[in-house]
C-alpha cells in the first residue's frame, strides 16, 4: 500500500524537511569520548587563544566542518538561511508583492526598479506599475538599497502597512503609495498552457507545499481545454518535498504501481509508496522533459515514470542525488539538513552519484560527466555500464543506475554565439527593456492590456526596436564590421548580428513579457526557441506507441 508521512516528519530531497528537536543521545562510549574531547578543544580555544574568539562563528565553521566528512548533501543552515528556505518550501512569504531589480542609477548607487507587480497583489491594489523605481521606504532613502535591504523593508507581517515612493517614467513629480503587506503565493508551476490543440505544457520549478494543488489544478485547466497528451518540464527542478513528488507521480500513474522505496538505517526511515486510482492524467501520451539540474524529488517522478514506461524522458542525464535529509532543529533556530536514507526507483536503480573527495570535486565531476554525455548516444553510454548498473523497465528495456536518470533521447544544451553570450553576460538584454519600457510602456500596457496570449502570439520587436538595440549594443562597446584584424574583445559581423537578430529579438520580447504580464509570460516566448522542447515535439509518435503498450499492461494486472 502507498504510504504518506504527515508533514510534520515529512523527508526532503533536495530541498528540506521538517524534523525534531534535537537532544544530545550517545550511544556508545567511543561517541561519548568523542564528544567531550571536542567540548574540551573548545573550550581550550575559547580560553586561552591570543585573541578574542567569536564563539558563534568557531561553532558554526566547526559544525560545518564535521559535515563536510559526511556527504556533499548533509549540510548546516543557519537561522537565516532557514527563514529564507523555509519560506520558498512553504510556498508563499508575506510581504507586498512585486519582483524587482536593482538597476544602476545616474550617480551610480542602485535603484529598486520594479520588474512586475503580482496580480491582485497588495501593490497591484495600491497602483504600482511594473517599470516604477521605488525611491524611498517609509520616507527614508532606498537609493543604493543591497537585496537583503529591501528584503528586509519591504517584506512584513500581514497587515501592517509600508510606504512606498516611487519615480514613474513619464510622470514629473514622485508617487507616495501606503501599500498593506499581505501573504504572497511563490509558485511552483511556472507555466501551464497549450502548446497546440492537444498538446498541454506543464513546467515545476519546484516541489513545495503548494505544488500537488497546483498541479491539479493545471491538469484539470489543460483537459478542459482539450489536452490528449503532456509535456512536463522538470528542467532544472532541483528537489523538494518527497510526499508532494509522490502526490505528483500519482497524478500520471495507474493504481498500485510502486512510485518509490526509501531506505536508512534506522526501522522508521523504511518506506515505500504506491499510487492509488483517480490520477487526472494516468493514460496518454506523455515526455519528460530533464536536465542536469534536475535533481533528488524531480528524480523521483522522473524515475518512477521511466521505470514503468509510462513516459519517455528527454534532454540530459539528470543530476544523481539519491539521498534523503531530515532536518533536525537547533534552538537558535538553525538546522542541520542530515542524510538519514537513500531512495530507489521501482526498477530497483539507486540514483545517487557515487561521491568521492571533496565536495568541489564531486560538483566538478558531475559538470565533467555532462560535458562528456553530450558527445555520445544513449546507446553508447548504455553499452559502457557494467552489468551491475544495469536495470530494466516493465517492458524490458535497459535503463541505467548508479549516477543520474539517462533520458531515453540525449539533446544537446544550445550553444549560443559568443555575440548572444556576450549580451547575457553583461545583462544587456534587460538593462535595453529597461529603456525601451520608461519610452513605451504606457502605450504597450495600453495596446495588450489583459491579452497576454495574442502578445506571445503575434507581437514581435520591429524595425525600431531592432535599430535602438543595435545602438545600445555599440554604446556599451560593441562593434560590428570594420577591419577583420583590428583587435576587440565585443567585435563582432554584421553576418553574425544578422543570423542572431532571431535570439535577440526572442530575449527582448521575453523581457517585455514580464513586464507586461508577469513572470510566468516569459515561458511561452522563450520556447520559440528552446531546442530540447522542439526534439521532443517530433517524438510523440514514439510516446505514443509506448503509452499504448503502457495500457495494455495494465488492463492485464487489472484483469
Amino acid at each position: 500500500m502507498r504510504r504518506f508521512l504527515p508533514y510534520g516528519l515529512a523527508l526532503l530531497l533536495g530541498g528540506v524537511a521538517l524534523g525534531f528537536q534535537m537532544g544530545a543521545v550517545f550511544s556508545s562510549n567511543p561517541a561519548r569520548r568523542a564528544f567531550h574531547k571536542l567540548q574540551e578543544v573548545f573550550l581550550i580555544v575559547q580560553q586561552r587563544y591570543v585573541d578574542p574568539v567569536d564563539s558563534a562563528r568557531l561553532t558554526e565553521r566547526a559544525i560545518r566542518g564535521m559535515l563536510s566528512r559526511l556527504d556533499p548533501h548533509s549540510v548546516y543552515l543557519s537561522a537565516a538561511e532557514m527563514r529564507r528556505m523555509q519560506e520558498s518550501f512553504d510556498g508563499s512569504f508575506e510581504g507586498i508583492g512585486i519582483t524587482y531589480e536593482l538597476l544602476p542609477g545616474p550617480d551610480g548607487q542602485d535603484t529598486i526598479a520594479v520588474q512586475s507587480v503580482i496580480p491582485g497583489g497588495p501593490s497591484d491594489q495600491a497602483g504600482l506599475l511594473a517599470g516604477d523605481r521605488i525611491v524611498a521606504i517609509n520616507d527614508a532613502s532606498a537609493i543604493g538599497f543591497t537585496h537583503e535591504q529591501v528584503q528586509r523593508t519591504l517584506k512584513g507581517p500581514r497587515g501592517t502597512q509600508v510606504r512606498v515612493t516611487v519615480r514613474r517614467p513619464g510622470v514629473p513629480e514622485p508617487l507616495e503609495f501606503t501599500i498593506t503587506r499581505d501573504r504572497i503565493p511563490l509558485h511552483t508551476v511556472d507555466a501551464a498552457y497549450m502548446l497546440d490543440e492537444q498538446t498541454g505544457y506543464l513546467k515545476i520549478n519546484r516541489f513545495a507545499r503548494t505544488t500537488h494543488r497546483e498541479v491539479v489544478q493545471a491538469l484539470r485547466r489543460l483537459r478542459q481545454q482539450g489536452m490528449e497528451r503532456l509535456v512536463l518540464d522538470l528542467r532544472n527542478n532541483s528537489g523538494g518535498y518527497l510526499e508532494v513528488a509522490v502526490q505528483v507521480a500519482d497524478e500520471l500513474l495507474g493504481d498500485d504501481q510502486l512510485i518509490v522505496c526509501q531506505k536508512g538505517r534506522r526501522p522508521e526511515y523504511q518506506a515505500s509508496w504506491r499510487a492509488r486510482p483517480g490520477g487526472l492524467f494516468e493514460t496518454g501520451p506523455l515526455i519528460v522533459l530533464v536536465n542536469e539540474r534536475t535533481a533528488s524529488a524531480s528524480e523521483i517522478v522522473a524515475g518512477a515514470l521511466q521505470d514503468h514506461d509510462r513516459a519517455l524522458l528527454v534532454g540530459r542525464r539528470t543530476f544523481g542525488k539519491g539521498l534523503v535529509q531530515q532536518q533536525i532543529y537547533l534552538p537558535d533556530g538553525s538546522a542541520l539538513r542530515l542524510t538519514v536514507a537513500r531512495f530507489y526507483t521501482p526498477s530497483g536503480r539507486l540514483i545517487q552519484t557515487p561521491y568521492r573527495g571533496s565536495r568541489q570535486d564531486y560538483y566538478a565531476a558531475h559538470w565533467r560527466r555532462a560535458a562528456q554525455d553530450v558527445t555520445r548516444s544513449v546507446e553508447e553510454i548504455l553499452a559502457e555500464v557494467p552489468d551491475s548498473l544495469r536495470y530494466y523497465t516493465d517492458g524490458g528495456r535497459v535503463v541505467l543506475g548508479g549516477g543520474g536518470i539517462l533520458p531515453d533521447y540525449l539533446v544537446p544544451p544550445d550553444t549560443l554565439s559568443p555575440l548572444v553570450q556576450a549580451v547575457l553576460r553583461r545583462n544587456l538584454d534587460q538593462r535595453f527593456i529597461w529603456r525601451w519600457f520608461d519610452r513605451y510602456g504606457a502605450q504597450l500596457r495600453q495596446r495588450w492590456a489583459r491579452q497576454e496570449e495574442t502578445f506571445v502570439k503575434v507581437y514581435q520587436p520591429g524595425s525600431a526596436m531592432r535599430r535602438d538595440f543595435y545602438n545600445f549594443l555599440e554604446e556599451n562597446g560593441f562593434q560590428f564590421g570594420g577591419a577583420r584584424d583590428e583587435p576587440a574583445a565585443l567585435r563582432f559581423t554584421e553576418e553574425r548580428w544578422q543570423t542572431d537578430w532571431k535570439v535577440l529579438r526572442t530575449l527582448l520580447k521575453a523581457q517585455l513579457a514580464v513586464r507586461l504580464f508577469g513572470p510566468r509570460a516569459r515561458y511561452p516566448v522563450y520556447h520559440a526557441i528552446d531546442t530540447t522542447l522542439r526534439e521532443a515535439q517530433r517524438l510523440w509518435e514514439q510516446a505514443a506507441a509506448l503509452d499504448q503498450r503502457y495500457k495494455e499492461r495494465l488492463r492485464l494486472l487489472r484483469d
